[in-house]
């Protein structure tokens, strides 16, 4: 790998966590570690260039139907692609149309760039996930499957301690922190081949005393209430938060900064 490369221009590809929930600027909008990562890049590269096209709620068919083929036209240096996770939080997944949807992705995708970066996402600690670990596991087997024979990078944040722990994720308890998509942009960078800004982003932060019980119970009854109730409603309707959302940054345009 290139060490403190020069690259012009990002695309990001896929979900909510690449659109940056839950890490919210004054203005209601969103920024998130691929934002924070294309302020880094457009410092070393004054005509850099960046698009996002991520949106929340999306299925690995709806991020290759809608996404893949307009992110490989750009032809942009480097591309990230994180999909399919959504998928394995349904109560049903055929993870083999999952993998089949993710090799066509990054088929496309390898050939249009100079570097694709895929990621094993990262996986909050508690009892909910672990239904969904193993299909999550494969997910990441296939990640590491496709990186090696198309010549990807894997930024294994699956296998971050920190980035496990719940006070690095909202209270919707799916996404990120503003300091967990720090998190994140530091560790996509360094896999990059830039010189780390934080060598400690894998630490864990420093322990403090759980909340207690009834703490916990309040958490618990807001978090089903405001998050859990209606994304089972939209499970059972079939609909998605990103219905009717466009892309985040459509075009590939000068990176204005989002932000701080």
């Amino acid at each position: 790998m290139q060490t403190n490369p020069t690259y012009s221009s990002l695309v990001a590809v896929g979900d909510s966590f690449t659109e940056g929930m839950s890490d919210l600027l004054p203005d209601g909008s969103y920024r998130g570690w691929a934002d924070l990562l294309a302020g880094r890049m457009a410092a070393r590269s004054p005509d850099f260039r960046y698009a996002n096209l991520a949106v929340r709620g999306k299925l690995i068919r709806q991020i290759v139907d809608e996404q893949v083929d307009v992110a490989a036209a750009m032809g942009a240096d480097v591309i990230t692609l994180v999909g399919g996770l959504n998928d394995t939080l349904r109560p049903k997944c055929d993870m083999g149309r999952v993998r089949g949807l993710l090799e066509e992705a990054v088929e496309k995708l390898a050939p249009a760039c100079r570097q694709l970066v895929l990621m094993r996402s990262p996986g909050r600690q508690g009892p909910v996930l672990e239904r969904f670990r193993p299909r999550m596991e494969e997910l990441f087997a296939c990640v590491d499957e496709l990186a090696a024979r198309h010549g990807a990078i894997v930024v294994d944040l699956y296998g971050a301690p920190s980035l496990g722990d719940p006070r690095l994720w909202d209270v919707d308890r799916l996404h990120l922190t503003a300091e967990g998509h720090r998190r994140v942009a530091e560790a996509v960078w360094q896999t990059l081949g830039y010189d780390p800004e934080d060598t400690e982003w894998r630490t864990p932060m420093p322990a403090t005393l759980p909340p207690g019980w009834a703490a916990r119970r309040v958490a618990d009854a807001r978090f089903a209430r405001q998050y859990l109730l209606p994304w089972i409603g939209r499970r059972l309707t079939g609909r998605s938060s990103g219905d009717g959302l466009p892309a985040k940054r459509p075009e590939l345009l000068p990176y204005e900064g989002s932000g701080a």
